[in-house]
């Protein structure tokens, strides 16, 4: 079993968010594999489908951002996942808007919902990590009031396209590993920014 995590923050005056870009992929993910049957437990909404003969859970933590995990440490806990097979994509305000990058693991280099996995999977940071770039604050911009603006019109039509250009790597993540996953499609991300 792997779980797919989305971040982001529940309630609609969150929607289209750029701190709940995650939580958008992990929406399109579920579309992508015909799974749009959400439960609520274990502190998250859950779609479950089976994936490259393994099943998959596809996870939006409902316990707003700093506190997301959680319930990555509850599902993790409870179905015996392992860090490693535990896929979090979230926002990442060192990447320009649209530019989506694939890492192994590492720290949470600032972003409080990475940090809160960490700190709830025991300083564990081996989990593969899709970053989804949404760019630095404006000038006199805090860094709160940039990650939960909305997306203008423009970026979001951008960052539509780049999450379902990123669906493929979300895949091969899951079936192939992220090594290979990174060797494939760091370097499309790369050409293709927009």
């Amino acid at each position: 079993m792997k779980i797919f995590v989305g971040l982001g923050n529940p309630g609609a005056e969150y929607q289209n968010t750029k701190h709940n870009a995650g939580f958008m992929l992990a929406d399109k993910f579920a579309t992508n594999l015909n799974t749009t049957d959400w439960h609520n437990k274990f502190n998250a909404l859950i779609a479950e489908t089976i994936f490259a003969d393994d099943k998959i859970l596809i996870v939006k933590p409902q316990t707003f951002m700093n506190n997301s995990g959680t319930a990555v440490r509850q599902l993790a806990d409870f179905y015996k996942v392992a860090t490693e097979n535990i896929i979090v994509a979230h926002d990442d305000m060192d990447l320009p808007v649209g530019k989506i990058r694939l890492r192994p693991k590492g720290s949470g280099g600032g972003h409080h919902g990475v940090e809160s996995i960490i700190q709830h999977l025991s300083g564990e940071m081996n989990f593969p990590r899709v970053r989804i770039g949404i760019g630095r604050p404006p000038e006199n911009w805090t860094v709160i009031s940039h990650v939960l603006s909305r997306f203008t019109e423009s970026d979001l039509k951008i960052i539509h396209a780049v999450l379902e250009d990123s669906i493929p790597a979300v895949k091969c993540i899951l079936s192939e590993g992220i090594d290979l996953a990174m060797n494939k499609f760091n370097s499309k991300f790369n050409q293709h920014q927009r």
